[in-house]
């Protein structure tokens, strides 16, 4: 398990959840800067230490062999996964090398210590101290918030505007503090797998100049040096297109209005403040707040009673629950607080008074308790006609993008109207358009390719599988695409459009999340790579449905598991087909659908 990915949405809620999270990655980037100075040391150690160089070399060697990468997400693609594993081959390199070593290691320092000295300084640097602003910010904002909320709403209304006004400039700033964090500690998780291994890799090739003895062993480890620079490219494009688009969610939420709702498994979630009656008065109480529309479930948990178990702000108590009865708005002439409603529950009597954060707050609580047609096929296959007779080997098909003003008219006009004369980069952005305005239906799913199937052919037939269920529209739409995507990468000598940039550039397009979040965004990895196996095995994957046939059992089988069938030697089944588990085909069989061994059977 990876770290947890932390959402920039969750920076306006600012949950005990989110808080726990942010500690995590403050745990393992701490954990990676002691690993740097350790990294450091033992390296300055190899270079000065002429009479004790066989003892640092193990120390160095040992370090490597202990350390283990730790990618954000569930699951790692193949690149990640040999990034991880290089730092064990460099491990096993240096042992082996170790009865040969005869020489000084020179330039160690400019290839080794000072990029690595250069990542610690200026990335982590930069991230402890953008936690010094988070912290302070933190601290003042809910001094401010509580201030700002105890106002008298008989007060003047310029005087309660003009609060309200630089309340809003506070909780920007602490906004801002909060989302820059969250930011920079993410992307320089991120960056350590790729300026962590390079210098390695740099100095190890410099070692091989040294050593006469290394000569043959240099030889034996290019190939790996290669794939391993392959992987490092690939991590690098995808950091830089992740970190894209992470930016520009991070300014859509920036920019967002205050009554943004953030994505979430609740209707409705966040800081409230209660009214609690006692015997010398009330009093009011911060806690924090969730609402489930469905069930009609609210809850709410004291972040206030126990300040000798508060971290960061934060405390953890069980939460109470309760079921909804009623929610009406409380006006303002009633009671000397503003941003008021009133709640009744099953479980208690009377009622309970409420204050939100604001009045667009109060909106949104108050809200939370009472597709395109597809693009048609006819005109994307014109499209594509027109691409592949006049423009296929054009430099950089489909990366190069159209006028979009060109684009807009293209999309308005009729099919007749497609002439020769409009640029081929305007066709192409048309066909992008409107494929990614006729994928309604969710997604493959990509994770469960990489968790479960580790050979390319498992991951075809998983995929061939998935694709079958797709609804016939989007299923035509895709073969259809891919067939043309594998037209253009044959022409790839020219074009310079391989399966892999085709890929990353129809992955995000053809294979949507059902939400834009970080976690979303650091699966486009796995959607690049199911695009390029879709389009690579295009035959393979038959995009066209198999109709189901029938078969009879060549052995007895006893289920082991409840998604399997039971059967007998000689037994029929119905409707076989092909199932997303390597070597299992799916079937019926009394009545009964599930897994059956596919060796176990044969077909009528």
């Amino acid at each position: 398990m990876g770290l947890p990915t932390l959402e920039f949405s969750d920076s306006f809620l600012d949950s005990p959840d989110f808080r726990e999270r942010l500690q995590c990655h403050e745990i393992e980037l701490e954990r990676t800067n002691r690993f740097i100075k350790d990294l450091i040391k033992d390296g300055n150690m190899l270079i000065s230490a002429l009479k004790s160089l066989s003892l640092a070399v193990q120390r160095f060697s040992q370090s490597l062999q202990e350390f283990q990468f730790e990618c954000i997400g569930d699951a790692e693609t193949d690149d990640e996964v040999n990034i991880a594993q290089s730092l064990k081959e460099f491990s096993q390199l240096l042992s082996t090398m170790e009865e040969e070593r005869k020489r000084l290691i020179q330039n160690a320092d400019d290839v080794l210590i000072s990029p690595l000295e250069k990542f610690r300084k200026e990335q982590i640097g930069a991230v402890k101290e953008e936690k010094k602003q988070f912290d302070k910010e933190t601290e003042r904002y809910y001094s401010v918030l509580e201030k700002h909320l105890s106002l008298s709403s008989k007060k003047k209304e310029s005087q309660l505007q003009e609060a309200d006004s630089q309340m809003s400039k506070d909780r920007q700033i602490f906004y801002d503090a909060s989302l820059q964090y969250v930011f920079k500690i993410q992307e320089v998780q991120e960056r350590k797998k790729f300026e962590f291994v390079e210098p390695l890799l740099a100095f190890l090739q410099g070692l091989f100049t040294f050593y006469h003895e290394g000569y043959e062993l240099a030889s034996e480890f290019e190939p790996y040096k290669q794939q391993l620079q392959f992987n490092l490219q690939n991590a690098r494009n995808n950091f830089e297109s992740t970190r894209a688009e992470v930016e520009r969610l991070m300014k859509r939420i920036r920019s967002a209005e205050e009554d943004f709702k953030a994505p979430s498994c609740f209707t409705m979630e966040g800081y409230l403040y209660i009214q609690e009656k006692r015997p010398l008065g009330s009093v009011w109480t911060r806690y924090y707040c969730t609402y489930e529309r469905s069930s009609k479930m609210f809850t709410m948990s004291n972040t206030e009673i126990r300040p000798a178990s508060r971290q960061n702000g934060v405390v953890h108590n069980t939460p109470e629950m309760f079921r909804l009865r009623s929610c009406v708005r409380r006006k303002t002439d009633s009671i000397d607080k503003r941003f008021c409603f009133d709640i009744e529950v099953v479980e208690r009597q009377g009622v309970i008074t409420l204050q939100a954060l604001s009045e667009a707050n109060r909106r949104l609580w108050m809200e939370a308790m009472d597709g395109k047609e597809p693009a048609g096929f006819k005109f994307v296959k014109k499209c594509i006609e027109l691409v592949e007779a006049r423009g296929i080997t054009t430099l950089g098909l489909y990366r190069t993008g159209g006028v979009n003003s060109k684009v807009q008219r293209l999309m308005t006009s009729v099919f007749g109207e497609i002439r020769p004369v409009i640029p081929i980069e305007t066709v192409t952005s048309r066909i992008v358009c409107d494929v990614n305005r006729s994928k309604s239906h969710p997604s493959l799913c990509t994770l469960c390719l990489f968790k479960g199937y580790d050979e390319l052919n498992h991951r075809v037939r998983a995929i061939h599988a998935l694709v079958h269920k797709l609804p016939e529209k989007n299923r035509t739409m895709l073969d259809l695409l891919t067939n043309h995507l594998l037209k253009v990468s044959s022409h790839s000598n020219e074009n310079m459009m391989t399966v892999s940039n085709l890929g990353m550039i129809f992955g995000p397009t053809l294979m949507r999340s059902q939400e834009e979040t970080v976690a979303a965004m650091m699966n486009i990895k796995f959607q690049n790579i199911v695009v390029e196996i879709i389009i690579e095995n295009h035959d393979k994957v038959r995009l066209q449905r198999r109709t189901p046939t029938d078969a009879k059992a060549l052995y007895s089988c006893e289920a082991e598991h409840s998604h399997e069938l039971s059967f007998p030697q000689g037994a029929l089944f119905s409707n076989v087909c092909p199932s997303v588990e390597p070597g299992w085909l799916q079937a019926t069989y009394n009545g009964r659908t599930g897994l059956v061994p596919e060796n176990y059977i044969t077909y009528m």
